[in-house]
């Protein structure tokens, strides 16, 4: 934790989250429609717009090795858009350079040149267009609840290995993909590293979705009194799997801000540190915890 360097001051902005629908077999026409819709969302003047999972794809184990592009990031190291083999990094780069918002690409299958590995990636990019940081999701989708859903992302995707955050201007950000919600510690690390706020692109289904989905945002955001959202694709039932929707903002009180029906739809949030500050005075667990009782997982 002394290691980190510090965090941006928490300032006030506005996020979009685009709950994107018509996610196809063509993935032209998927990077075109998405395109649409980031320019869409870029003329309500937010900070920073957020695609869902698997924006450029149909969702499904059997789809990803398919779809999967290479995108080549090295942390650290600078990234050349121009050189990238990526049908997908290229267009979110030039549309948030073009609308000049801070944008998280959803995610994407990834292609590890060097392994074959396949992963499920999130991209994210300044308002210049650059490419900043990638989130590759650390738990995978795997679950079996009998008469009601059976899916196993292993069959196709490698786990990611590291926690993910990303400073702006405004804000220290947290990533996850999914299913990575489902455990605290990735929260706890990342909002004990300074996070104000956690975002996970994400596709829960109609099982999962009207049972866990609330209550796990609301769940990460209250425990680690920080903002959570989670972008969700927009539920189409002629698709192979059906998407809950209900893309969703809670604070760091655990009070639900926004949440989306199940269509697609551009929802628009401001985010007030106040709210942190207040949550973090009034009921102060983050100067509490007894790590000479239970360890630190962040240490």
């Amino acid at each position: 934790m002394s290691l980190l360097r510090q965090a941006p001051v928490f300032s006030p902005f506005k996020l979009a989250l685009i709950q994107l629908g018509n996610i196809g077999a063509n993935k032209a026409d998927n990077l075109k429609h998405a395109r649409e819709k980031i320019v869409e969302a870029a003329k309500g003047k937010p900070d920073l717009i957020v695609l869902p999972e698997c924006f450029n794809s149909p969702y499904g184990h059997v789809h990803f090795p398919i779809y999967a592009e290479p995108i080549g990031f090295v942390p650290g190291k600078p990234y050349d858009i121009s050189a990238t083999k990526s049908e997908s990094v290229k267009m979110l780069s030039a549309v948030a350079k073009e609308t000049g918002t801070w944008l998280i690409g959803g995610s994407i299958p990834e292609r590890e040149e060097a392994t074959d590995n396949v992963y499920n990636t999130c991209t994210v990019y300044n308002a210049e267009g650059d490419l900043v940081v990638i989130h590759r999701k650390v738990h995978l989708f795997d679950i079996d609840i009998p008469g009601k859903i059976k899916f196993k992302e292993s069959e196709t995707l490698t786990g990611g290995k590291t926690t993910t955050f990303f400073d702006t201007p405004f804000a220290r950000i947290g990533l996850g993909i999914c299913y990575d919600i489902r455990f605290p510690e990735l929260a706890m690390i990342a909002a004990r590293s300074g996070c104000h706020m956690l975002i996970y692109p994400g596709a829960f289904n109609m099982t999962t979705g009207p049972l866990h989905w609330e209550l796990l945002q609301r769940g990460r955001a209250n425990d680690n009194q920080v903002f959570v959202s989670m972008c969700s694709p927009a539920r189409d039932l002629t698709a192979g799997y059906h998407a809950w929707g209900h893309s969703m903002v809670v604070d760091p009180m655990g009070k639900i801000l926004c949440e989306a029906s199940e269509a697609e739809e551009i929802h628009y949030v401001d985010i007030d540190p106040k709210a942190m500050d207040d949550a973090r005075s009034g009921i102060p667990v983050t100067t509490q915890r007894r790590f000479d009782v239970y360890s630190d997982v962040a240490a």
